[in-house]
């Protein structure tokens, strides 16, 4: 985004900023900034992948925790999800559209 003239939002932070921020505490974030943003495709991409990715995370870890012998798969999933988190994060801060294979089309569709 050098050399660019930043966009604000209807909250009046930067987009990537603001983007970032919907990744923050994970769906919790992204649900606030669906409900809060109005104006920027970009955050409402990023909120919406924000909520589907770390909502459907916590619910499967919830679930996995909960049975026998299968809970162990629990800690790799915070592990990957911990690294998923930063790269999300990272990308919205660059001002990057970065779309996860199955989820991002979701947000795409819904978030826009």
């Amino acid at each position: 985004m050098q050399g660019e003239e930043k966009k604000k939002t209807s909250l009046g932070l930067d987009e990537n900023v603001e983007g970032f921020l919907c990744y923050l505490f994970g769906f919790i974030t992204g649900i606030l900034f669906l409900v809060l943003e109005k104006k920027s495709s970009f955050v409402r991409f990023h909120a919406m992948q924000s909520t589907i990715t770390f909502l459907g995370l916590f619910v499967l870890s919830l679930i996995l925790g909960m049975i026998p012998i299968i809970h162990l798969l629990v800690y790799p999933i915070w592990i990957l999800t911990l690294l998923l988190w930063l790269l999300l994060m990272i990308k919205a801060l660059q001002g990057k559209r970065y779309a996860l294979p199955v989820v991002g089309k979701m947000a795409e569709e819904k978030g826009s």
